[in-house]
């Protein structure tokens, strides 16, 4: 009896002398986070990443504070598909893919290294003009029909800060701004319904008439380019517009699009704060699960 109770007091006493000596594998929780981190990275380069969209360029089909969902393997891998930009800028496309008319997309401009995102108006090969802010396209004039206002909340606490110092993001628009009966606030936007070639068709914002850009010479896409241009026509820096104003400066190479966008998962009105808790109050109803891809009108239509 005497020899149990010792040999269990000399457990008990080599148990914590145990513990005292194991140690944290950190080689494998360094090794078993580096293949996580590889994971999402992999995912985002070649299946879908996150995209917010911080500037008005593509209103009305997409707001600031829209987050959404780009899909990476529609038109191929490329540099400009790997997440965070590491691969140096090249030509090469694997399984390349053609962007249709209509398409939202995102691009890498030539002298900068972050993504915009615009639509497809034109394919290698097209011919495309704009007069008086209408794209003709190998000489048909893109129809162009004039819809009802479209009213968008003011959203007073918006900010963009695509420029410094950031500004409240429809501060071009206030003279569009009207209270409703109910005593909301909203923009009143033009709003045109533009239909292209394959029958795409999706709503445009042209508030103003003395765009620079509202008329530009024809010229050819070349082949492995595409035309693209921001919805909201008049505030839009895009194929329209040089580089040296921040714009693409012409069509761009099929190598510098990164992905084709989808839906928005969920869209925020700029009055959260850092709190995740503030952003229930700061969602915008009816803009979740949208989906980016344009309605395609049959001839019957």
């Amino acid at each position: 009896m005497t020899e149990a109770v010792t040999d269990l007091s000399t457990n008990l006493q080599a148990e914590p002398a145990a513990s005292a000596h194991e140690r944290v594998d950190w080689i494998g929780e360094i090794r078993g986070l580096a293949m996580m981190l590889l994971a999402v990275l992999a995912f985002h380069s070649f299946i879908a990443k996150p995209f917010y969209i911080p500037s008005i360029s593509m209103m009305p089909n997409l707001l600031v504070g829209d987050r959404l969902v780009v899909s990476k393997f529609p038109y191929g891998w490329n540099w400009a598909s790997a997440s965070f930009h590491v691969l140096p800028r090249g030509t090469a496309r694997v399984l390349p893919g053609t962007p249709t008319y209509g398409d939202i997309v995102i691009v890498v401009p030539r002298n900068r290294n972050d993504d915009l995102i615009k639509r497809v108006v034109a394919l290698p090969g097209d011919r495309i003009a704009v007069v008086n802010g209408q794209i003709v396209l190998n000489g048909s004039a893109v129809p162009q029909q004039v819809e009802p206002a479209l009213q968008i909340p003011a959203d007073p606490q918006l900010m963009c800060s695509d420029r410094q110092p950031a500004y409240y993001c429809y501060s071009d628009f206030e003279m569009y701004r009207t209270k409703l009966p109910s005593g909301r606030e909203v923009i009143e936007l033009p709003t045109l319904r533009e239909t292209m070639p394959n029958g795409a068709t999706y709503l445009i914002i042209k508030d103003r008439s003395d765009f620079t850009v509202d008329n530009f010479s024809e010229i050819t896409v070349p082949a492995g380019h595409v035309f693209l241009m921001g919805d909201n026509r008049n505030h839009s820096a895009d194929s329209r517009v040089p580089i040296l104003a921040d714009g693409l400066g012409g069509p761009v190479p099929l190598s510098d699009v990164g992905g084709r966008a989808e839906f928005v998962t969920f869209s925020l009105d700029g009055s959260q704060t850092w709190n995740p808790l503030s952003w229930w109050n700061a969602l915008r109803s009816g803009r979740s699960w949208t989906s980016l891809r344009p309605v395609h009108l049959t001839k019957e239509q």
